[in-house]
């Protein structure tokens, strides 16, 4: 028996390990780069797991965030997947752990 494959897609985390906090960062990074996608489209792309995704699009992302891919897509086999969610509740809502942005200090003069 063969076992089904599938993937975990890693943007936000990536993005989170280059300081990039918000969808807004890699939009004007993508326009740069010939991919226009509407604000919506880019927060979809950077929250949920995409299941259809040009290559176009993946070269850019990979050339933005200066990544392999390997980093941003996990290959994984479901029967692994299921073993790893019912594990830890934080990898299927993809925490990003440590990597928060730094807050904002409002000092008046």
């Amino acid at each position: 028996m063969t076992a089904k494959l599938d993937y975990r897609w890693h943007l936000r985390e990536v993005m989170a390990t280059r300081g990039m906090f918000s969808t807004t960062d890699l939009r004007p990074l993508l326009a740069e780069r010939g991919i226009d996608l509407s604000p919506s489209q880019t927060y979809r792309l950077v929250v949920e797991r995409p299941e259809r995704l040009s290559l176009k699009t993946l070269m850019a992302l990979l050339d933005i965030l200066g990544c392999s891919m390997e980093e941003l897509i996990e290959p994984v086999t479901v029967a692994a997947q299921r073993r790893k969610a019912a594990g830890g509740a934080s990898e299927s809502h993809g925490g990003l752990g440590g990597l928060r942005p730094t807050r904002a200090r409002i000092v008046r003069e």
